[in-house]
């Protein structure tokens, strides 16, 4: 026993050395890097790991509900929406997720800044109308489809990549918002995508300067890719079918390649009660051949131009927060400006007849840049309108918003000359050249509610009325072809004003 003893104490004195021994051996802690959070540009900030630069992650997650609409959010103006018949919808929906990517740096030039929105969107789409086989029933339908089906039919589910650009010692470069453009846009006080009366909120490549006086004045010049963003439609008259007369395109296509940027420049003022803000913008219109080849020739290019002014006011007495914004727009060869590009630029709205022998009513109307015919100069279009909306707050969970924008397109003379000309020739329209006018006024008024129950979610509500102006002789008819993408038969039209209701359920987690 004493042998074993002896053994275990041994062991024990042993360990207990080694022990002690590793105990007194230095260890290198490992290094942790924390993030840390940035306050220089406000709340959400945080440095990136070993630099000096500040990111911020942000975005949405929304669910909608469009009611009688083939668009999300957009009016029933067109195709098989705008046929109100089987074809059309009665509610489309969408789900989106957004996400934005803030960065900022300090340096000695001032802050580089770099921001990015991305917008993952699935939309329900619709049945589109085939006319084959001696049906109309759809044989492919144009919305979002699952992942992994394949591909060819995902028009509805896509990403847009809705800003992208950087910003450094007052320049923009990218993808960003005009500088025409308002602060609100075309959302003076609502969601509603088609307002008219005002620059868009589509984010336009560009190289921009902003220069800043203090006390809250800025200036700011751009030149602006035109392409896709500021061009509505350039027409030759001598290329119309009826096919397209009755679509509300007044011409054939012929939109040549870009010769200029738009160029920009806006005077803004911002304080305390609102802001105040003007625009103008220069506009290069430039049309391709009269016909098919180089040989047929082609017009002259032509300038147009718009201006906008804008006012904001904040704080107004009826309650906290409430405001409003308004917006008038004027301009001449350069539409895009006013039917902002989540407007239609062609319309074509049916309903029912109030003309004996007519088959139903038709809406027809055709925003452009300019016209011409083979042989001619262009005809630049003139365009005019305003938007706006009174926002009240009734308490912090609940707002509501009263919103409206109107907007009219005037064509000169000669221009009139070959659109009738089109419509009596190949439409037969009845009144003939004298009762013939493709001037038309286009407006929206709507009313929006949300209510925000916690901070960041919010459920809304908003119904908008739209209306179709004609300004075609009272009792006008038309002669129509058939048209199978609408189940629209070969009948006699009555040219009469047209409107439409909507309305849009969303719910929407911002973060």
């Amino acid at each position: 026993m004493k042998l074993m003893k002896s053994l275990i104490l041994g062991s024990a004195a042993m360990f207990a050395s080694v022990g002690a021994q590793a105990a007194d051996l230095p260890v290198k802690a490992k290094a942790i890097e924390y993030v840390k959070i940035c306050s220089l540009y406000g709340a959400g900030f945080y440095y990136i790991p070993g630099t000096d630069t500040c990111i911020k992650l942000g975005g949405y997650v929304r669910g909608t509900a469009i009611l009688n609409s083939n668009g999300v959010w957009s009016p029933a103006t067109g195709g098989v929406g705008g046929a109100h018949n089987r074809l059309s919808n009665y509610f489309t929906s969408q789900s989106r997720l957004d996400l934005g990517i803030d960065t900022r740096t300090a340096t000695e030039y001032g802050v580089v800044r770099t921001y990015a929105e991305l917008a993952f969107t699935w939309t329900a789409g619709g049945y589109a109308g085939a006319g084959t086989n001696l049906t109309n029933g759809a044989t492919a339908y144009n919305g979002s489809n699952p992942a992994g089906s394949g591909s060819g039919m995902i028009s509805g589910g896509s990403l847009s990549v809705y800003y992208a650009f950087l910003q450094f010692a007052g320049f923009t470069f990218g993808r960003a918002q005009s500088q025409f453009s308002s602060p609100w846009a075309n959302y003076p006080g609502n969601s509603f995508d088609g307002l008219p009366g005002g620059g868009g909120w589509e984010a336009v490549n560009q190289v921009a300067y902003t220069a800043d006086f203090g006390q809250g004045i800025t200036a700011s010049f751009s030149a602006e890719d035109q392409a896709g963003h500021t061009t509505t439609n350039i027409w030759n008259v001598s290329g119309a079918t009826a096919a397209g007369l009755m679509a509300g395109s007044y011409g054939a296509g012929d939109i040549g390649g870009t010769r200029s940027p738009d160029f920009v420049a806006a005077l803004r003022v911002d304080q305390a009660w609102g802001l105040v803000q003007a625009s103008v913008a220069a506009h290069d219109n430039h049309a391709a051949y009269y016909g098919l080849d180089e040989t047929t020739g082609h017009p002259n290019d032509k300038w147009g131009w718009a201006g906008q002014l804008a006012l904001s006011i904040k704080n107004i007495p009826t309650g906290a927060g409430d405001t409003i914004n308004v917006q008038g727009v004027y301009t001449n060869g350069a539409s895009s400006y006013n039917f902002q590009p989540y407007t239609a630029f062609t319309y074509a709205m049916y309903g029912s007849a109030g003309v004996g022998g007519a088959y139903q009513s038709l809406g027809i109307a055709g925003v452009s840049d300019s016209v011409f015919v083979t042989g001619a100069g262009q005809q630049l279009t003139t365009s005019y309108g305003f938007n706006g909306a009174y926002t009240h707050n009734w308490n912090p969970q609940w707002n509501s918003a009263l919103f409206g924008g109107w907007a009219a397109v005037r064509y000169n003379n000669t221009a009139k000359g070959y659109i009738c000309g089109a419509l009596v020739g190949t439409l037969a329209l009845s009144s003939g050249a004298g009762g013939c006018n493709p001037d038309f006024n286009y407006g929206v008024v709507g009313v929006a509610t949300r209510w925000t129950p916690v901070r960041g979610l919010t459920f809304s509500a908003e119904a908008a009325y739209v209306m179709l102006d004609q300004k075609y002789a009272s009792g006008s008819t038309v002669t129509a072809p058939a048209q199978a993408g609408i189940a629209k038969p070969a009948a006699a039209y009555e040219l009469k004003d047209q409107s439409n209701f909507q309305m849009m359920l969303r719910a929407q987690r911002n973060f």
